[in-house]
């Protein structure tokens, strides 16, 4: 009998979360940037092998704030943890348990899921992974440590079969050639995002949301349009993604519109605007709409 298991992704800001799953699936279902708290929403990914299927959600770093944003995203991670079978905690090596980290820790811990922790950025010279996880033992002694390198691809096999070992038996919810179940638009927005956001400096990535306006599909001459606007917080941010003379906003769209590409059999038009919408972060019709 396969085995089939629904597996909630865990940890502090810039902890790896999404590269991890990425490594995973063996596909780009979660963007990834240098900015912390790139993942706003619970994302699903999906790992099919011989031994079954693990079914990821990829979380929002989860960070200690007060801020309206940050709460939303807290409790969008938490959210996610009671239905899972199993939880992945990934831990940033290269850094010192924190106030977070034992928080973390502590709500892991406290669950009857098992739990596996993934001591990532091994391939650091400044990781320290034993003392990491002789720190999280205390914390969560039921816990399965695995050490990776998400960035490098080292560990990834071990870490599934841990993940395998765990998960109970059942048949697969998904087709074999399915790595996520993310609606088109949604991939769409996110993929122009991380575009914008690596482009990005300081706060600018934080106040960055992008909208899909129109999808239509021209099947005669093979081609599917797209609108978006890349919405800031500040009308002096506008400049700062559209660049001189339009040198940024030209760069967003080609890189955007070459992944995009790799996602559907037709040839990509993409126009995108950008517009300020002032303090979208404190609006909560947006923060639904955005925040799921």
């Amino acid at each position: 009998m396969k085995k089939c298991a629904s597996i909630s992704i865990i940890g502090r800001p810039s902890a790896g979360k999404s590269t991890l799953l990425n490594a995973i699936c063996g596909y780009k279902v979660s963007i990834t940037a240098p900015s912390p708290q790139t993942t706003r929403n619970s994302i699903r990914g999906i790992y099919t092998g011989d031994k079954g299927q693990l079914i990821f959600i990829d979380t929002p770093g989860y960070h200690i704030s007060e801020k309206s944003f940050n709460m939303r995203l807290k409790n969008i991670t938490v959210s996610t943890l009671g239905d899972a079978d199993i939880l992945l905690y990934v831990v940033d090596t290269l850094r010192k348990p924190g106030e977070e980290e034992r928080e973390i820790a502590e709500l892991v811990a406290s669950g009857n899921q098992s739990v596996v922790v993934a001591l990532n950025k091994i391939d650091q010279k400044r990781a320290h992974p034993g003392l990491m996880q002789l720190a999280m033992e205390k914390l969560i002694p039921q816990a399965k440590f695995v050490e990776v390198s998400a960035l490098q691809n080292k560990g990834i096999d071990q870490l599934k079969n841990t993940l395998f070992d765990l998960a109970p038996e059942g048949e697969q919810l998904y087709p074999d050639d399915f790595y996520t179940d993310q609606p088109p638009e949604f991939r769409i927005s996110e993929i122009i995002r991380e575009k914008a956001v690596n482009r990005a400096k300081d706060e600018l990535p934080h106040a960055i949301y992008v909208e899909i306006i129109d999808l239509e599909i021209d099947k005669e001459k093979n081609m599917l349009w797209i609108r978006a606007f890349i919405n800031v917080e500040r009308e002096s941010q506008k400049g700062l993604v559209v660049g001189k003379a339009g040198v940024g906003i030209a760069a967003i769209r080609k890189e955007a519109q070459k992944d995009i590409a790799k996602l559907f059999p037709y040839k990509i038009h993409l126009d995108i605007r950008v517009k300020a919408q002032g303090k979208w972060r404190k609006k909560d019709q947006v923060l639904k709409k955005i925040l799921y």
